[in-house]
């Protein structure tokens, strides 16, 4: 990094552990969203969960008190199914998954079928069932290329920790031989899809997340400098195990400032 960084003009920021834990919101996030407004800094906030719609995840937001828009908020089920309207325009898939994905993959102009799909997608459901399944491993079996939403093996809930994406998707590719490709974090896809959708660069901007081996890990081989806040999963001591480092570790949201982060 040069000595004197172009300065931070666009943010991105992981959910869960950054802005809210669970059902409560994290304090100082919602006056953090206010000064980035009041800076005029144009933010996206990410989740790699793609069970919810933008205007669900708004919704949720809300309620606990937290102000968005829902074109502030990407999913790894957008960046799915953007990645995928990029490689076959007017595809057909087989996906495994609720609203935010097959709405994101329908508003993509791809048709959902399990006659010869031309993709088996994966998502967050609380419905996966054996025989959907089983139709997904079959149909890759047949030739039906694998895409997963991301590799989270588990995930919270209001009634504790449940079996996430990649922890379903290893299942398939155990049984198949054929592994996943992910799109959500850490894959950089997700970091620049996020930045092209608001208009940001990577020398420019900072992604803000909770997690080591996602959110830092996606902003760093995305060339943006990092925010590690502590208010999730990961704690100081934590840092020294990975090989890269945050541009900066803070207890939480409520100490940054746009006007000074550099």
């Amino acid at each position: 990094m040069s000595e004197n960084p172009t300065a931070i003009a666009t943010y991105l920021m992981d959910m869960d552990g950054v802005l809210i834990r669970g059902t409560h919101l994290i304090p100082g996030a919602d006056a953090f969203i206010e000064r980035l407004r009041a800076a005029g800094k144009p933010f996206l906030i990410l989740t790699n969960n793609s069970m919810y719609t933008p205007r669900d995840l708004q919704a949720r937001l809300e309620r606990i008190g937290l102000h968005v828009q829902t074109h502030e908020l990407f999913t790894s089920g957008l960046a799915t199914a953007q990645f995928l309207k990029q490689q076959k325009p007017n595809g057909t898939a087989y996906v495994i998954g609720e609203s935010g994905l097959t709405t994101a993959m329908h508003d993509a102009g791809f048709i959902l079928t399990d006659a010869r799909p031309d993709y088996v997608v994966l998502g967050e459901t609380i419905t996966y069932s054996f025989q959907r399944l089983t139709q997904a491993i079959r149909l890759i079996m047949e030739g039906a290329r694998f895409i997963a939403t991301n590799p989270d093996v588990i995930g919270p809930t209001e009634t504790g920790m449940v079996p996430a994406t990649g922890a379903v998707a290893a299942l398939i590719a155990e049984a198949t031989g054929v592994k996943p490709y992910y799109v959500g974090k850490p894959n950089p896809l997700m970091m620049r899809s996020a930045l092209r959708q608001i208009g940001g660069h990577s020398e420019s901007s900072v992604m803000i997340g909770d997690r080591m081996d996602t959110d830092i890990i996606a902003g760093t081989e995305s060339g943006m400098r990092t925010v590690l806040v502590l208010t999730g999963v990961t704690a100081r001591e934590h840092v020294e195990r990975f090989p890269y480092r945050p541009t900066h570790i803070l207890e939480s949201v409520a100490e940054i400032d746009p006007a000074t982060l550099a």
